[in-house]
């Protein structure tokens, strides 16, 4: 199968789009597929149609020029191009992916119409957040654009239930779930490093690290009263625009630099508990990634997380925002004990979870979609050739509710936390 892969992000870049397109591409080729992936040109690759095999890239990357993000230099945004359609006809694409689709992506959305070739959107960034963040614009006007692109595709693939719901609840139609991969032989107990402990905690302080970006909707600062306690040393590991607030308002944290490879596989490994503070993460795969490490995870009950986290079980859930019930939850996992069986529930949780199975999964979405299609131009009128049944939910019907019962006897109950925020779990 030839595919196109158009892609708002990729590596260089380092962020879940880009991880997950390179993820893709990998495994289709692996598969004996022809890929081909359409992004953004990187800030240090400007004249470089593709890069090189150290970063491991196994198919043609086609750069589309691009600007930074306003606020935000290390995001680029791609320019306005007419490229879209003769790449994808010269390439003999079958299908486009469209990875994240908002700027790049809805072009390439235009160029499969003019084509006649079925589309997969998958969705994996609250861009609307982002938007309000960074541009000041509203997140009726991010949504209009994405309805826009989604509605026009065949088939949009949700990260989690969470995301699920936020798409039905915009009115767009034809979403299935598929979730991430995680590479569970990287990510594992077994790279715990006592010298690098040592390093970071040389009086034997309880670690507690955050990984990921440092920007502004990731509200790192919430570590603030976990800083504070004696006997806890935070670590955080990324970069990004909030980093100098951030070393501001987190007085005593060690700040690493963005780790890649086998370096930060041992600091996932060497940490005590994981805490993510993000609030509008669609998945969060730094989350999965602590769990595969056999670590603890203290995570925000509302998206992605809701369905990687199982309070009391493989980690502790928290409302949104808050600062001190992130500090409660942390030195709850002062016991060895807890943070054990809670460490060992994670990696059992997540270790099958391999990118090859994900990935299998998506080429039964492909699969599926060619089919539909092919039965649409079968059709008389070419109407849509998609049931009720195929479509896991629709605007007019929720997801599934999912509730969690607390054990006779406990004290805390094991239903999350959550908050009366529009951004808390819907299910």
């Amino acid at each position: 199968m030839r595919l196109a892969l158009v892609s708002e992000s990729f590596p260089p870049d380092v962020n879940g789009v880009a991880h997950c397109a390179l993820q893709t591409a990998r495994h289709l080729v692996r598969r004996g597929h022809d890929p081909l992936v359409i992004a953004p040109e990187a800030p240090a690759a400007a004249d470089a149609p593709s890069w090189g095999t150290d970063l491991d890239v196994p198919c043609p990357v086609v750069r589309i020029p691009s600007v930074p993000l306003p606020g935000y230099r290390q995001v680029r945004v791609a320019l306005p191009t007419r490229r879209l359609t003769p790449v994808l006809a010269e390439h003999g694409t079958e299908l486009v992916h469209l990875a994240a689709p908002f700027v790049l992506g809805a072009r390439g959305m235009s160029a499969a119409a003019r084509l006649g070739l079925p589309t997969v959107a998958v969705y994996q960034t609250d861009l609307a957040t982002y938007a309000r963040t960074y541009l000041g614009a509203g997140t009726a006007l991010t949504w209009r654009r994405l309805r826009a692109v989604h509605r026009r595709a065949d088939r949009t693939l949700a990260p989690s239930l969470a995301a699920a719901s936020d798409l039905a609840e915009h009115g767009i139609p034809r979403v299935r779930l598929w979730a991430r991969g995680v590479d569970a032989q990287r990510f594992q107990p077994g790279h715990r490093d006592e010298a690098l402990r040592r390093e970071l905690a040389p009086n034997g302080e309880l670690l507690a690290g955050y990984v990921g970006r440092l920007a502004p909707e990731k509200h790192v600062a919430l570590l603030r009263e976990v800083c504070a306690e004696a006997g806890i040393r935070v670590v955080v590991t990324g970069d990004g625009p909030s980093e100098g607030a951030l070393r501001a308002a987190l007085p005593g944290a060690h700040f690493t630099g963005r780790l890649t490879g086998a370096g930060l596989a041992r600091l996932f490994a060497s940490l005590d508990v994981f805490v993510h503070t993000g609030p509008y993460e669609t998945f969060c795969q730094t989350v999965q990634e602590a769990m595969a490490s056999g670590v603890p995870v203290v995570a925000p009950a509302s998206g992605g997380p809701l369905d990687l986290v199982a309070h009391e079980r493989t980690g502790l859930l928290v409302p949104p925002h808050d600062a001190e019930a992130v500090r409660a939850a942390v030195n709850r996992l002062r016991d060895p004990a807890l943070r054990t069986r809670y460490g060992a529930a994670a990696r059992s949780a997540v270790e099958r979870r391999s990118w090859e199975r994900i990935g299998d999964e998506l080429l039964e979405h492909y699969s599926e979609v060619l089919t539909e299609a092919a039965a649409e131009k079968a059709t008389p009128h070419g109407a849509r050739h998609v049931s009720d049944s195929q479509r896991r939910w629709k605007p007019d019907r929720p997801p599934p509710v999912r509730t969690r019962t607390a054990p006779p006897g406990t004290a805390t109950p094991a239903t999350p936390p959550t908050a009366a925020s529009p951004r808390a779990a819907r299910h």
